[in-house]
């Protein structure tokens, strides 16, 4: 059956006539349509009744699709109010269910039978094609420490404070993720297709979807990754909720923020990497000059710090006009005092290394690395990745003398984010050395200090943090100099 057969109107939805108040052939189509409900056998009233509404889902899924508002900015939002429907944000899903609603009333079709499908209404059936995530709903509706969610195929992963679990829900067939997936991308103006067979989409609060199809992956796959980034104080790290830290260590890393030292964090993916860092930056005073350079932005300091003295560069690889190399020329003509970058990549290293080493102390990245003695080397191998002739071995001591002189390790321990390794790097006899100031005792559930800072350390805490320096030397955690 037609559109036009059904006596819909095939105008686009800001041309229709909103105050048309009969409409003979619409009229005339929902007699046809209640006496064919009535006559037929379930089967087949139901195979007709599901070609109607896939007719009418196609419709509302490319009204929908149509860039909305007099500028850019206006369809960039439009945009972002249909992506967070679809992946469940409350507020955009119960305004695209209404907008359906009116669609539906205003094209007379709030009668048409629904057979045997579970809906109350006509508009839930078509907001469940078009915005519905299937069986990811009854995952969204529980958003309490929701993380990530990760589908490979028909099965569905949970992340829920950084534990991966597998969920009790799973999808019946592929063709309904790739319809998720499909939904998206034309939301977005992308495609998912035998010639380009993976799409993101990112929301303006930095949560991230990620899609594969067919022929790029073995299986279709949807990544969910929600902002869940919140302001965490050193202080609330300390407490028994989250037991990251405690105030011995807490001391210790006001300390390191406070003298200045360029400090280096790492671990696994969900260990907390930028929540401790976040923490970290809020301890700078809110007159100092920081810049940020983030893949995505995530940190949103500007936002929950309105008075700090923040720039944030978003950096986007696959724009020369906007890439690291752009962002970090432009940063060092605006006189950053420290320097935060989320996550050393190949493509920046060497201009991290050479801001670190040109007077932005007190800058603060972090990186993925066994454990802290490979972080060197690791930056080094991205440094020669340059192509540039470099001496290694000069660039590795550069390196752990500016770049990494403090590094942080975290892990989840008992499926809590914790703080388990706090060391002074340092370069001696052609060697990376590491001086543990704390490590975290698992067996005890209690954090250590087996040494003391180094003697050129402890000279740099005594000039840049007094206090910090006699609070330290009180319980012989700086070398005497």
């Amino acid at each position: 059956m037609t559109e036009r057969a059904a006596g819909y109107d095939t105008r686009p939805a800001s041309s229709a006539d909103a105050g048309e108040r009969f409409s003979p052939s619409a009229y005339a189509a929902r007699l046809q349509i209640s006496a064919r409900g009535e006559s037929d056998a379930g089967g087949e009233g139901d195979g007709r009744v599901q070609a109607d509404i896939r007719a009418l889902t196609e419709e509302i899924r490319h009204l929908l699709a149509v860039p909305r508002g007099w500028n850019e900015e206006e369809r960039r939002r439009y945009t972002e109010k249909l992506n967070r429907a679809i992946i469940g944000f409350p507020a955009e899903r119960a305004e695209i269910l209404a907008f359906i609603s009116d669609w539906i009333i205003k094209r007379k079709l709030n009668h048409l039978p629904l057979g045997s499908l579970p809906y109350g209404s006509l508009a839930e059936a078509l907001f469940a094609e078009v915005i519905g995530m299937n069986v990811l709903e009854l995952i969204l509706r529980d958003r309490a420490d929701l993380e990530e969610i990760q589908v490979v195929g028909t099965q569905i992963f949970e992340v829920r404070g950084g534990r991966v679990s597998v969920s009790p829900y799973r999808f019946d067939h592929v063709g309904q993720v790739e319809r998720i997936q499909q939904n998206l991308v034309l939301f977005n103006n992308d495609r998912i297709s035998p010639r380009k067979r993976w799409a993101e989409v990112r929301l303006l609060d930095g949560s991230r979807v990620t899609m594969t199809g067919f022929g790029f992956t073995s299986l279709p796959t949807l990544t969910i990754r929600f902002y869940t980034v919140r302001h965490l104080s050193l202080e609330a790290l300390c407490r028994p909720e989250y037991a990251t830290i405690d105030e011995d260590v807490c001391r210790l890393l006001r300390v390191i923020v406070r003298s200045r030292f360029n400090v280096v964090v790492i671990g696994a993916t969900n260990t907390g990497k930028t929540h401790l860092i976040k923490a970290l930056l809020a301890e700078i005073p809110d007159e100092e000059r920081i810049v940020t350079f983030e893949s995505r932005f995530e940190l949103m300091l500007k936002r929950d710090f309105p008075e700090k003295n923040v720039v944030e560069f978003e950096i986007d690889e696959d724009d020369p006009l906007h890439g690291s190399r752009q962002a970090f020329k432009l940063a060092l003509r605006q006189s950053p005092g420290r320097i935060c970058h989320t996550e050393i990549r190949d493509e920046d290293a060497n201009l991290y290394v050479r801001a670190c080493t040109r007077g932005h102390e007190g800058s603060i990245t972090s990186l993925h690395a066994n454990c802290l003695e490979d972080v060197p080397d690791t930056i080094t191998d991205m440094c020669m990745l340059d192509g540039r002739g470099m001496n290694p071995d000069r660039l590795l001591r550069r390196i752990v003398e500016h770049v990494t002189q403090i590094g942080i390790e975290m892990r989840l321990v008992g499926g809590r984010r914790k703080v388990v390794r706090i060391g002074e790097l340092e370069y001696k006899g052609g060697l990376v050395t590491v001086r543990d100031l704390a490590l975290y005792d698992e067996a005890s559930d209690r954090w250590r200090f087996p040494a003391p800072f180094s003697e050129k350390a402890s000279r740099r805490i005594r000039q840049r943090d007094p206090d910090g320096y006699r609070m330290l030397r009180e319980r012989g955690g700086v070398t005497g100099c």
